[in-house]
């Protein structure tokens, strides 16, 4: 599995969260926040997507099914990329950001086409998810998951390798 693959940008003074307004418009997150709050709610799956696509420059596959309570990334959705016929389930978060003490890091999420990810999972910036790949529920992902592979856990662990 590689690692992954982020930016790092240093801050002094306060930790990195406190000054988020130097790294992101406040007039973006509002906009975001507001557009990925509704689309947690809408039960018509091209409906969301339109919103992910339209509002918040998401790149999302066709038949894409992202269920309700999941938490896009509120300031960077951008980077955020699904393929085709894949399924986020209930209540799972991506991030494209994690904000730390003394700097902050970004990075691309991209996840493939016919990729399942179970329920209440979270997966971190900078992580590549495999074309076929199954993700457990709860999992943590903060490392690439190969195509075809089956993950799970905390920390996420390769249960089984594609054939």
């Amino acid at each position: 599995m590689a690692k992954r693959k982020t930016e790092r940008y240093p801050v002094t003074g306060a930790n990195s969260l406190w000054q988020i307004y130097r790294t992101v418009s406040f007039w973006k997150v509002m906009k975001c926040f507001t557009v990925v709050q509704l689309a947690r709610y809408v039960p018509w799956l091209p409906m969301k997507n339109w919103m992910y696509r339209n509002f918040l420059g998401m790149k999302i596959g066709q038949q894409t099914s992202v269920a309700l309570m999941v938490m896009m990334d509120s300031m960077f959705p951008e980077r955020i990329s699904i393929g085709d016929n894949s399924i986020i389930g209930y209540n799972t978060t991506i991030l494209a950001h994690e904000y730390l003490i003394e700097e902050y890091r970004l990075g691309d999420v991209k996840i493939g086409s016919n990729v399942m990810i179970g329920a209440n999972s979270t997966i971190l910036p900078g992580v590549t998810i495999g074309d076929g790949a199954i993700v457990s529920a709860a999992t943590l992902v903060h490392q690439d998951v190969p195509a075809g592979a089956f993950v799970g856990g905390n920390p996420m662990q390769i249960i089984r390798q594609p054939s």
